[in-house]
């Protein structure tokens, strides 16, 4: 991880779970992660894969100037990425097991902006497969956020945050059969970069 922000969330979300698998997510407090409120998310895991936000922060719907709660996560990503963005959801709820990203938007003029996704399985009233928590944070604030709308989201890079459970979901296994697709590496018992492949 490398913004400050996807750093807090994961500590805060670890401090959170204990020697459990996942928190509840009625054990967040926002009141604790106050400061990072504005880039967080939370997800809903809905029978048809559509991923609907259950709640987004002020900063995330900044990026293309209007709410998104209720709306799909996936439709923020560009077609060729959202396969294995579901992929990848279905990684973190399945095997409940942190995931970090890069991303890529673009601004006016088609100036490329980098942003880095945490996502984190969270329980809902006990349920697993319920909820995942979320942050997406550019690596900077561009003068034109809140202004003009960023373009759709790339998929660009990924990690597999525990190394105790690095494998993928059936769902990521699937998705490496398409062209455009994700390959995890597993390195010395740790989880490396995975990448997409062009």
């Amino acid at each position: 991880m490398r913004q400050q922000i996807s750093k807090d969330l994961f500590a805060y979300w670890n401090g959170l779970k204990g020697a459990r698998a996942a928190p509840d997510r009625a054990d967040i407090d926002p009141v604790k992660i106050r400061h990072i409120l504005a880039d967080t998310f939370i997800i809903e895991v809905d029978a048809d894969r559509a991923f609907p936000l259950r709640l987004s922060g002020t900063r995330v719907n900044a990026l293309w100037l209007r709410e998104h709660k209720g709306l799909s996560f996936v439709d923020l990503w560009r077609e060729e990425d959202r396969l294995g963005l579901r992929a990848a959801l279905m990684t973190v709820v399945e095997g409940v097991t942190p995931i970090v990203a890069g991303a890529r938007s673009s601004g006016p003029g088609d100036i490329p902006l980098e942003l880095e996704l945490l996502l984190l399985p969270l329980r809902h009233f006990g349920k697993t497969h319920s909820r995942v928590l979320g942050a997406l944070s550019p690596a900077y604030q561009p003068d034109w956020l809140g202004h003009l709308a960023a373009g759709p989201l790339e998929l660009v890079s990924m990690r597999v945050m525990e190394p105790s459970i690095c494998r993928p979901s059936a769902s990521f296994r699937r998705a490496e059969r398409v062209r455009h697709r994700l390959r995890l590496v597993a390195s010395h018992g740790l989880c490396r970069d995975v990448d997409n492949a062009f």
